[in-house]
This record gives structure tokens, sequence and C-alpha cells, in this order.
């Protein structure tokens, strides 16, 4: 875990169903019903409560996101946010991908969680540029921290080594 200028944002290389947090975000597709890539590993890890709770969330637009319980997982809840798909900038995926991050520490604010876990949102088979996609998400969590003092410590949880490589160079600079 690599800690930064602001000891509030920390990167973590690794498995975001392992991470030890009050919630862990959810890269999620529209049904919140599981997926590949990340959001498929969160429903493995948490178990078939977590589909089940779900469904009874008829859903979820892009943008916006939705809290469940953690289940079987390590971190005590899941934000299911559902980032856009990139089709070269033309549909305001900027501002949706900015949303994504906003709602879900707005979730998380709301139900007075102090630990939020990040992955990469919309930059595997929604196919966003991955350095840009970190811009967004550094630049939203940076901006919510500095505006509240609810919660104590965000992690961008990325899997890669590329992707830990970016976030490194933008929480650097």
């Amino acid at each position: 875990m690599k800690e930064f200028q602001n000891k509030r944002i920390k990167l973590y290389r690794g498995d975001i169903t392992q991470l030890q947090t009050d919630a862990i975000v959810n890269a999620a597709n529209k049904s919140l019903l599981g997926g590949g890539g990340v959001d498929g590993a969160i429903h493995r890890a948490a178990g078939k409560q977590l589909l089940e709770e779900c469904r009874a969330l008829n859903g979820c637009e892009t943008g916006d996101a939705k809290i469940t319980k953690g289940y079987n997982l390590s971190a005590k809840f899941v934000i299911h946010t559902v980032g856009p798909v990139w089709n070269g900038g033309k549909y305001n995926e900027p501002e949706k991908l900015a949303s994504c991050y906003r709602r879900s520490l707005e979730v998380a604010e709301e139900n007075n969680l102090i630990t939020v876990a990040f992955p990469n949102i919309s930059t595997g088979v929604y196919g966003y540029p991955k350095k840009d996609a970190a811009k967004i998400a550094i630049r939203e969590v940076s901006g919510f921290l500095s505006n509240k003092d609810t919660i104590n410590e965000v992690i961008f949880c990325v899997f890669d080594s590329e992707n830990f490589e970016i976030y490194e160079q933008i929480l650097n600079s």
C-alpha cells in the first residue's frame, strides 16, 4: 500500500475483494446482476446473497451508485456504480465517469463509511482510456476529500502494473 501527499489517498496493487475496508466499489453494469472483470470477481467472492440483494435494487443508471452489504467479502459493503462505455468522448463519458466517483463517495458518506476502495471504473471491457480515467478518478476523489472530512481513506486498487504506474505518476505530480 503506497501513501501519497494527501495521506487519505492510497494506491494498492492487488485484489479488491481482499481489502478490509468499510466499502469496496464495484464497476457494475446497469443490471447490477454480475458480469465480467471486477464485477464478476466481486459477485463470486461475496456469494449468492449479493446477487439476491442486487435483484431488489432494479438496476442502476450510468453515473449513479447504489449500496449493498458485502456478505462474504472482507469489506462490509459494496457500492455499485455504472461507468460509461467509451465512445470517443462524444456522449458525455468524462462527466458520467466523474459522477461515478462523486456518487460513490456520497453514498459512502450517507452510510457513515470511512474507508472506501475503488477499482478502475470503465477501463476494462468498457474501453475508457486508462490515463484519462485515472485523471478523472484522482481529481474527483481529491476534490471530495478536500471539502469533506467524513471519509478517512480512499484506496485506488489496481490489478496490474500498467495501471499502478499510471496512478502513481499522476498522484506524484
